[in-house]
């Protein structure tokens, strides 16, 4: 049997080499060459500092292969080639190398100019990598410079291209270099100029040691690569490149089923460019791949690379049944239904994308504000999921959606590799979406630990929890400081409260940079009203102009509680003074997530929103005085009302290992699990209501007032729409339980 796999490698000279004679062609299916200039400096910095820069995969070459792909030379290359293999993965650093080490006569793409790539050997020999690789255009001055060597030496300036001129020419030019600076130090120690000489002889050892320097890396650097028998069939080789993980800028699975579409007639690039504008919102270039996956994940639950392949338009897929026996089934029967399946997944898409932007729906009003690209895919395939379920259904479907992406957000759940993570949240989600009962672990786990999370360390924009904060202030209402409206949110972008002038002479740690001090406002206030000042100079003014109420309505919009905002008065205003009103919004903003996402909040107006917590806080007091009254004897509890609470309290403890179950145990611990109902039937049971009648005095009208306060509940927490008579009585409710309770 031949080997599908050689893993070998090969050494930068011979590489150089092999790209010089013309032995690597590249697929039609390859991106073009799009490395930016520095992409190619900094490939060169990790070369020469014997890093290393990933494997190169291979197929070994034959006509039939060359023509099937239709190969051509690397970017740059100009001659007859002798063409040896297809670069399957490495087409960018094999081409940066090229253009690097062989400087070919051409611009860069998209550039007008050739670029050239340089060592400052003083700066290398220093350790100063960062300073000591460049790049510069090919100007008039430049190629005064390649052409003189002396200047080079004088300058410590070492061309790249030196290296790929072959023969003599690098040792030739290494052996210049350090006579040049022996022939300073000589003349330096003639005339007496012991400065001159140091500094000429130090340049004299930098150059010894940067030749030996270069010998080992053009003979010892090794470049691995696989190369794959040029007789393996075309599906196996697709299989195999889908596995490949590499260090390079990746091939996109996009492009390879772009190349195993075009013989069946079907132009994918060319439907990729009609929807592109649809989805142009986010900025990614993985677009067109999220497209495919959520094609994929809608078919067969699946969107990792090796499932794509089966989208191709009559590929058979096994499959295994749960006897152990195997089928064979087509998931896209032709052109028609693949294109089909393309548009639907585009719509689905651009629907999620709209969704998420909303600023009263998720909050994140730009591209920069999205906490994950990467879970687009499974947040587009579960909303297309739930829009083909009954109508009654998708209220339900919808909230637990929420509650799946924001504790992804806030678990950092999309941070990495995401294609089996997308794949087991679509299913897990569907299930649940179906079951009540089969609510996700992390999902679960993240409603009884968000308030573990430590805010402070939050300083970098783009993270998850960062853009995660900044959209809960979108969905807050968060209003503008200077005109007290909510302003138009593409005119929006986080600044600091306190400003990051101070924070730089006065907070240690990048801490003046946090989320905690951050807030989104208009360019104009920023510019107008804070300026770089304190907030005890510049909320003084707004107050003499709107009134204190008005401003501190405004700051409580942006999670500044009253307590933070007195804070921020100070005067003087001091380190510590900064470390309490972070503390306290910190505090403030886990409050919120309590709010608005734990306990769904979200949806509701802003009264409405009083009123759900006003009726919690009816019923903290409720479990106290029953936990009294029956001096924590579970025995005095309804039998039904224990039954309905162990319940939920086994579903609780079954998905969060972590929960005390000692404690739920206990009257106090079934209390945290008790509904307005079984409050009510435990306060007006025969065993207990003795023990009530001198606080609530009439059975009846207790019975009447829960009846008002669950009817004003159930409208909050389902139909989200609530009548006025409804609203009233139950108003008038709590206002009668917080009288009786406090007696």
């Amino acid at each position: 049997m031949k080997d599908a796999q050689k893993p070998d490698h090969v050494s930068l000279n011979t590489l150089i080499l092999r790209l010089k004679e013309g032995r690597f062609v590249i697929p039609d299916f390859q991106r073009e060459f799009e490395w930016k200039p520095w992409d190619i400096r900094d490939l060169m910095r990790s070369i020469f500092l014997d890093y290393y820069i990933g494997s190169l995969l291979l197929w070994r070459g034959k006509k039939e292969n060359f023509d099937a792909l239709s190969c051509e030379a690397i970017y740059g290359f100009n001659g007859d080639g002798r063409p040896e293999s297809i670069v399957l993965d490495g087409q960018q650093r094999l081409t940066a190398i090229y253009y690097a080490f062989l400087a070919p006569a051409i611009n860069l793409p998209s550039r007008s100019n050739q670029a050239i790539y340089t060592i400052n050997i003083e700066k290398f020999m220093a350790e100063i990598y960062d300073e000591a690789f460049g790049y510069d255009w090919l100007t008039q001055r430049w190629k005064k410079i390649l052409g003189n060597p002396e200047e080079q030496f004088e300058n410590h300036i070492f061309p790249l291209s030196v290296v790929g001129s072959g023969g003599w020419d690098l040792p030739n030019w290494v052996q210049g270099y350090e006579q040049f600076w022996r022939k300073k130090a000589a003349d330096a120690e003639s005339s007496g100029d012991s400065a001159k000489f140091d500094i000429a002889n130090q340049n004299v050892e930098n150059a010894r040691m940067f030749g030996n320097h270069l010998k080992g890396i053009t003979e010892q650097y090794q470049i691995s690569y696989i190369e794959l028998d040029q007789d393996l069939e075309i599906d196996k080789v697709c299989d195999i490149f889908t596995q490949i993980n590499s260090r390079g800028v990746r091939l996109d699975i996009f492009d390879l089923v772009n190349a195993l579409l075009k013989p069946k007639g079907l132009k994918l690039k060319q439907m990729w460019r009609d929807a592109a504008p649809r989805l142009e919102f986010v900025d990614t270039e993985r677009m067109n791949v999220y497209i495919l996956q959520v094609m994929s994940i809608l078919r067969q639950g699946y969107c990792s690379p090796k499932y794509l392949y089966f989208l191709l338009p009559g590929q058979e897929k096994q499959v295994r049944n749960p006897d152990g026996s195997r089928y064979k089934e087509v998931l896209i029967a032709d052109i028609a239904e693949f294109e089909k399946a393309w548009n639907k997944a585009v719509s689905a898409l651009e629907s999620a994308i709209k969704v998420l932007q909303h600023p009263q729906e998720f909050g994140a009003i730009k591209s920069d504000y999205l906490p994950y690209v990467s879970i687009l895919p499974a947040f587009a395939a579960l909303q297309a999921h739930v829009n083909v379920l009954p109508a009654a259904r998708q209220l339900d479907a919808q909230r637990k959606i929420r509650h799946w992406y924001w504790a992804s957000v806030f678990n950092n759940r999309y941070s990495g590799a995401v294609e089996s993570t997308t794949a087991r949240d679509f299913i897990d989600l569907k299930a649940w979406i179906d079951e009540d009962a089969l609510e996700p672990s992390f999902v679960f786990e993240f409603a009884n630990t968000f308030r573990n999370l430590d805010l402070r360390k939050e300083t970098k924009r783009g993270t998850s929890v960062y853009n995660g904060i900044f959209n809960l202030l979108v969905l807050q209402g968060a209003r503008d400081w200077m005109k007290g409206t909510v302003p138009l949110h593409n005119n929006l972008d986080d600044h600091h409260i306190v400003p990051a002038s101070w924070g730089a002479e006065h907070v240690k740690g990048g801490l003046i940079h946090t989320i905690l001090n951050r807030t989104p406002m208009t360019a104009e206030t920023n510019r107008l009203v804070i300026r770089g000042r304190l907030p005890n100079a510049y909320l003084p003014e707004l107050i003499r102009e709107s009134g204190e109420a008005t401003v501190r309505a405004i700051l409580e919009s942006h999670f500044i509680s009253p307590a933070a905002f007195d804070i921020l008065l100070r005067e003087p205003f001091t380190p510590e003074d900064f470390e309490a009103f972070i503390t306290d919004r910190q505090r403030t903003i886990i409050d919120a997530i309590e709010n608005l996402l734990i306990k769904e909040r979200l949806d509701l107006t802003p009264q409405l929103r009083e009123l759900d917590a006003a009726i919690e806080q009816v019923e903290l007091p409720l479990r106290q005085v029953i936990e009294g009254a029956s001096t924590g004897d579970l025995s005095s509890i309804p039998p039904h009302v224990l039954q309905k609470v162990d319940v939920r309290l086994s579903r609780a403890l079954k998905k969060n290992a972590a929960l005390n179950g000692e404690h739920y145990q206990t009257l106090a611990g079934k209390l945290e699990y008790f509904g307005l109902r079984e409050l009510q039937d435990t306060i007006t049971s025969k065993a207990l209501w003795p023990n009530f009648e001198t606080i609530f005095a009439n059975k009846e009208t207790l019975i009447k007032k829960f009846d008002q306060l669950a009817e004003l509940r159930n409208g909050i927490r389902h139909s989200r729409s609530v009548d006025e008579i409804t609203r009233k009585e139950g108003e008038a409710a709590i206002l009668w339980f917080n009288q009786v309770l406090k007696k």
